[in-house]
């Protein structure tokens, strides 16, 4: 099947927005497609349809520059996009009061992902805690003007230091003692879990350094 163009999304979009009502014409001044049609709110309603073959920075500040000409304007792509990328486009596009149509170009098949308007994104306060609790968790600013020369520090990997500088002094130790010696309440999980390969199982209960915890610490001992 050879490759869709812009031109094939036109008839398919032109015949959705005529069965709302709407005298269609292609190509009008700046705009890939314009819909007009008599209203019992206004004097008549205006909807702008700009046509790509992907969603594209491009597009979007084309949406916006139509928004000029009226608060009915979506974007038109072709269907097949799919996932992760699909719904933050979508999602970007109703940030900026954008709708969002798709094409099946093999049937013509007209899908309305998004409808033009103001959006106000929904707060998760799940995902407030979270962040919170990470704000919290992270000691200082280590990763001010960015990574540091390792990578992200996360408070997760200062805890983890925390417990393998305890190690490195005490030696193997229990899990609760290094929990309270090093304040960090979860010393043990983070030892079990062991995701950095810095700690070994000496017995049940007792952790201890390994060769890469102590290379960790002097590779880390910056943050």
């Amino acid at each position: 099947m050879s490759k869709p163009r812009e031109a094939d999304l036109y008839g398919p979009v032109k015949a959705h927005l005529q069965r709302q009502g709407y005298e269609v014409k292609g190509e009008v001044g700046a705009a890939d497609v314009v819909g007009r049609r008599k209203s019992e709110t206004s004097d008549e309603d205006v909807v702008v349809v700009e046509l790509k073959l992907g969603f594209s920075l491009a597009l979007f500040h084309q949406g916006i520059e139509r928004l000029a000409l009226s608060d009915d304007v979506y974007v038109a792509v072709p269907a097949g996009g799919k996932g992760k990328a699909l719904r933050n486009n979508v999602k970007l596009a109703r940030r900026l009061g954008l709708g969002v149509l798709t094409v099946r170009v093999r049937d013509g098949f007209v899908e309305v992902l998004a409808d033009p308007g103001p959006y106000a994104a929904r707060k998760i306060k799940k995902k407030k805690k979270a962040l919170l609790r990470a704000f919290d968790r992270l000691e200082g600013d280590p990763n001010e003007g960015g990574a540091t020369r390792h990578g992200i520090v996360t408070g997760y990997r200062q805890d983890a230091l925390k417990c393998a500088r305890f190690l490195a002094v005490h030696g193997p130790s229990k899990g609760s003692k290094v929990a309270e010696w090093a304040e960090v309440p979860v010393a043990t999980r983070i030892m079990a879990d062991d995701h950095y390969g810095w700690f070994k199982r000496v017995e049940r209960g007792v952790y201890g350094l390994t060769k890469a915890g102590a290379k960790g610490l002097a590779d880390w001992g910056d943050v």
